[in-house]
């Protein structure tokens, strides 16, 4: 049987109400050469049923059950069923426009040297009584890096691809060894570990997914995808990489966001040779057993990884620019962080 163009991992875990118009969409995709991976993960609320009935109607979605062993889980056993060398995310509750497969298909055809690609998203529904500001905020900034040279630079601040918008190649999911499950963020934990390995990303300057938002999704209520989490994987994957050896650091910034990473940074045995700070009244000071200092100072450190670890908006831009006024050079000398 000839493979397809790409496979569409979609792992589904009692996503009755939305599941529907998630199929549909996919149907309509005017890529016609994709199959459906759907894993089934113990749900109890009919969505098996559903998708029996989708398989019935369409030859291309093929359907695994499981017992519920989560969505890493999930995720490695649709790929490992994948018959197609692209393969494509989806989520359940997530609705892709028409011309998302065949656009990001096209995309990676043409461009052999990338391996990960995304396209913007828009959010669909809102959390009831609270909105989601944090949640659109997130998705600007996601939507404004479109290049892999952008989604790089950005990578220590949030993860810079939404994980239900990518296609990436399953050579290259096969290389990173698929996805872990280590009770963090496991598609932040795949773009870390794909740039460690000297893969390449881009994204598509068009909306071609519909990405629900709403209080029952993990990235909300799973610990696995709390702050603290993130911020244990990138500390780990900075000691491991650009902090190998023993590089100290030197932190912009003695706010919350700049303790909160010398604290995780110090506890897996890197040093911070200083903080850096604007205001005067707390130049002098020690902190965390670090010398707090003015960027004059900070420039003299050479040597170190300097991290801009602040988080007011528009900062990270000018700690970037003061930094490179100075000779250090982003994402050798210096890399933002949140």
């Amino acid at each position: 049987m000839r493979a397809p163009a790409v496979s569409v991992l979609l792992p589904v875990r009692d996503a009755r109400d939305t599941l529907p118009a998630c199929l549909a969409s996919l149907a309509d995709q005017t890529l016609s050469d994709h199959e459906v991976v759907a894993v089934d993960d113990g749900s109890t609320d009919g969505s098996r049923e559903l998708l029996a009935a989708a398989a019935r109607s369409d030859p291309r979605v093929r359907v695994v059950a499981t017992p519920p062993r989560g969505l890493v889980a999930a995720l490695n056993h649709a790929a490992a069923l994948a018959r197609g060398a692209l393969l494509a995310r989806m989520d359940a509750d997530d609705v892709a426009l028409p011309e998302r497969l065949r656009r990001q298909v096209l995309r990676l055809a043409r461009d052999a040297e990338t391996d990960v690609v995304g396209c913007r998203v828009e959010l669909l529904g809102s959390p009831a009584g609270r909105g989601n500001a944090g949640m659109r905020a997130y998705v600007a900034w996601s939507n404004a890096l479109l290049d892999h040279d952008a989604i790089a630079r950005e990578l220590w601040v949030e993860s810079p691809l939404v994980h239900p918008s990518v296609v990436l190649r399953a050579a290259a999911l096969r290389r990173l060894g698929g996805y872990r499950d280590f009770g963090g963020p496991e598609d932040y934990d795949l773009w870390l570990r794909a740039a460690a390995a000297g893969m390449r990303f881009g994204k598509l300057a068009e909306v071609l997914l519909l990405w629900r938002d709403g209080t029952s999704r993990l990235t909300r209520r799973d610990p696995r995808y709390a702050p603290r989490r993130f911020l244990a994987l990138k500390a780990d994957a900075l000691v491991a990489g650009p902090l190998r050896g023993g590089r100290p650091v030197v932190v912009w910034g003695a706010g919350p966001i700049g303790k909160a990473w010398a604290r995780a940074l110090q506890a897996r045995g890197c040093a911070v040779a200083a903080f850096v700070e604007v205001d005067p009244r707390k130049v002098g000071a020690t902190l965390h057993g670090a010398p707090v200092v003015d960027v004059e100072a900070a420039a003299l450190l050479r040597g170190p990884l300097h991290l801009a670890a602040v988080g007011q908006p528009g900062a990270r831009d000018r700690i970037r620019a003061e930094a490179a006024r100075r000779g250090l050079e982003d994402g050798r000398d210096l890399l933002a962080v949140a």
